[in-house]
């Protein structure tokens, strides 16, 4: 199997891939591990990089070149492809998103140790240099391929990493990729996947709802990972507000389930 593998800055995928790597057996290629190395050497953080590239395409082909490749002469191994662009330039795979709230991922990066090139000196500089470096990349990558790799149509799974461990994402996309590719299952459909925690907040749920919900909660303890039901939200600020199915909503916020699948509405 190949799974592509690429999501927001502070999502956590670079430790899935890892993680899948060493429990599952899957090789790994990485492409962010090579940005960062070249942004050092041109004495550039990963955001000066990136405006240099829209004007220089040749840093772009030499990775895409290589995507392909590795690709195309492994098709007979199991291999992560860590990359932004993996899902485009890979002939067939799992395509992956991660996901995660702008405020969990600013926190991360700035605990995370990347060298003198990605410090930051407070949580609402993160946020802000690492929405500039995504829309930097979004707009390097429609000039470039006229694509955009934050469309969610994109990918055969996006999965919220806010609340939920490493281990078991990868443990999901691992027993999502098996489905798919035992399927055959070429088809443009997308799987969205968050935490309960980014759907309801404790404060809203009253003694009623948890006496109401009681049965519902109890069949949710038993539940691996996703409820049954496709919860319809939008957007609300960095997180979601249910517009249809708040009740199992908050029935899987009190059973501890992992995730609820989403289709977002206007």
């Amino acid at each position: 199997m190949h799974i592509t593998i690429t999501g927001n800055l502070g999502s956590g995928k670079s430790t899935v891939c890892k993680l899948l790597s060493e429990k599952y057996n899957y090789e790994i290629y990485s492409t962010g591990k090579v940005q960062r190395e070249l942004a050092s050497q041109m004495s550039m953080t990963t955001l000066e990089l990136n405006q240099f590239m829209r004007s220089d395409k040749k840093y772009d082909t030499m990775i895409d070149d290589a995507t392909t490749r590795i690709s195309k002469e492994n098709k007979d191994k199991d291999i992560i492809f860590d990359s932004r662009l993996a899902w485009h330039f890979v002939d067939y795979s799992f395509k992956v998103f991660v996901a995660v709230n702008l405020s969990v991922a600013a926190e991360r990066v700035m605990n995370d140790q990347r060298g003198e090139v990605e410090n930051y000196s407070s949580l609402e500089e993160a946020k802000k240099l690492l929405s500039e470096r995504a829309l930097t990349e979004c707009l390097r990558y429609k000039d470039i391929y006229d694509i955009s790799y934050m469309d969610f149509s994109n990918y055969n799974l996006v999965i919220d990493s806010t609340y939920c461990t490493p281990d078991k994402i990868a443990e999901i996309i691992v027993k999502e990729a098996k489905a798919f590719y035992a399927l055959g299952d070429a088809s443009k459909t997308t799987k969205m996947l968050v935490s309960p925690r980014r759907l309801v907040e404790k404060s809203a749920i009253t003694e009623e709802d948890m006496d109401r919900l009681k049965s519902l909660i109890e069949e949710y303890k038993n539940i691996e990972y996703v409820i049954d039901r496709v919860l319809k939200v939008k957007k609300a600020g960095e997180d979601y507000e249910v517009v249809e199915g708040i009740d199992q909503a908050k029935a899987a916020f009190l059973a501890d389930v992992p995730y609820a699948a989403i289709e977002e509405v206007e």
